[in-house]
């Protein structure tokens, strides 16, 4: 589970999933580019908890907006909109605890070994539909 995979422009590294934690959560680790944002989603059927290791994201989800920076945290409960981006000139790292265990299991199927290899998008599809997750529009979108 060391292994660092590409999903979407981020790098991403599961630490922990439902093989270590008995479903019960992922640790993600997550390296973004400056400029990179997600598209608009949500997770009907896990939370997720960002956690700030280097740098500085922005945050919006539901009504709330945050610029969260080393040390800082936001939860986001499910079935909140949300998008999560880089807008400062320097790269950054967070920690992502999704719970219960789901997102690792998108991430291993569909990530990449090499960045500029395309994730196979049916089966991106396929898999975020079964773990509940709902893309609401393209990157660069905000909750309304």
């Amino acid at each position: 589970m060391t292994q660092f995979l590409w999903l979407l422009g981020t790098r991403v590294r599961i630490i922990a999933d439902h093989t270590t934690t008995g479903g019960r959560y992922d640790l993600i680790e997550g390296y973004f580019s400056p400029g990179m944002q997600t598209p608009l989603h949500r997770h009907t059927r896990y939370s997720e908890h960002l956690y700030v290791v280097e740098g500085e994201f922005t945050v919006w989800a539901g009504e709330k907006k945050a610029v969260l920076t080393t040390g800082e945290s936001f939860y986001i409960a499910p079935g909140t909109p949300h998008t999560i981006g880089v807008f400062s000139d320097r790269p950054a790292r967070g920690l992502v605890v999704a719970s219960p265990s789901s997102f690792a299991r998108l991430i291993a199927a569909v990530g990449t070994v090499n960045e500029a290899d395309a994730p196979d998008i049916a089966l991106f599809e396929g898999i975020s539909a079964e773990i509940g997750d709902e893309f609401l529009g393209p990157r660069g979108t905000l909750p309304t």
